[in-house]
C-alpha cells in the first residue's frame, strides 16, 4: 500500500516560475513544458509542489520585470527566475539585462521569497566581449541577494541535435527532461527553504 510523503490537508507549495519560451514550452505538446514536467519529477519524488507557468515567449528581462506584480498576484511561496535568453538572441546591452534582473530579485527579496535564479550563456557568435560581459551577471546578481544560482538552463541540452527541436534553440520533450533531471535537486534545495506552515 502507497502513503502520501505529504499531509492530505496541506495544500501545495506554489512555485513560481518566471521565465521565456523556455519555461513557457514553446513548440512542445501540452503538459510536455518545462513547468508540468518539473511539476511531475517534485510529485514523484513526494513534493506537493503547484508550479506556476509565468513564462512568456519572446520575453526579454524587461517584460519579465514589467509583469512580475501581476504574476506575484499568485501568491507564490518560492520562486524560479529563468530570463535573459531573448536580451542575448537580441544582442541587449548586458548593463540593461543585469539592472532588470537586480530590480526582479529585489522584489522578490522584499516578499522574502526564496529564489533559485536560472543563467542563460551567450552564443558565440555575438563575439568573446559580449559573451564575457553577458555570462557574468547571473553569478554577480546571485551573490548580490544571496539567492542560490543554476548557472545555465540548458546544460547539458544546448547544441545537441537529439536533444532539440528544429530551431536548434528550443528543448524537444526529450530535452526538457533532462533539464528538468539536471535542476531538481537545485529546486528540492529551493522548496526547502519553504518555511512549513498549516495550510
Amino acid at each position: 500500500m502507497l502513503y502520501q510523503a505529504f499531509p492530505a490537508w496541506a495544500e501545495p507549495i506554489r512555485l513560481l516560475a518566471l521565465g521565456d519560451s523556455l519555461t513557457a514550452g514553446y513548440g512542445l505538446p501540452q503538459g510536455q513544458g518545462f513547468v508540468p514536467r518539473l511539476e511531475a519529477a517534485l510529485k514523484a519524488q513526494g513534493r506537493d509542489v503547484k508550479v506556476i507557468n509565468a513564462g512568456v515567449s519572446g520575453d526579454t528581462t524587461a517584460g519579465g520585470l514589467a509583469r512580475l506584480d501581476w504574476s506575484l498576484q499568485e501568491n507564490p511561496e518560492a520562486a524560479l527566475v529563468a530570463l535573459g535568453a531573448n536580451d542575448m538572441l537580441r544582442g541587449l546591452a548586458p548593463l540593461d539585462a543585469e539592472r532588470n534582473l537586480d530590480a526582479i530579485l529585489s522584489k522578490l527579496k522584499a516578499r522574502n521569497l526564496p529564489v533559485l535564479l536560472v543563467g542563460m550563456k551567450a552564443s558565440a557568435n555575438l563575439g568573446l566581449d559580449y559573451a564575457k560581459a553577458f555570462d557574468a551577471i547571473y553569478a554577480r546578481q546571485a551573490r548580490k541577494h544571496g539567492v542560490a544560482l543554476y548557472p545555465f538552463f540548458l546544460e547539458g541540452v544546448a547544441l545537441k541535435q537529439s536533444l532539440n527541436q528544429d530551431d536548434g534553440l528550443h528543448p524537444n520533450a526529450r530535452g526538457v527532461e533532462e533539464i528538468v533531471r539536471r535542476i531538481l535537486p537545485q529546486v528540492q534545495n529551493l522548496l526547502a527553504q519553504v518555511k512549513w506552515r498549516a495550510r
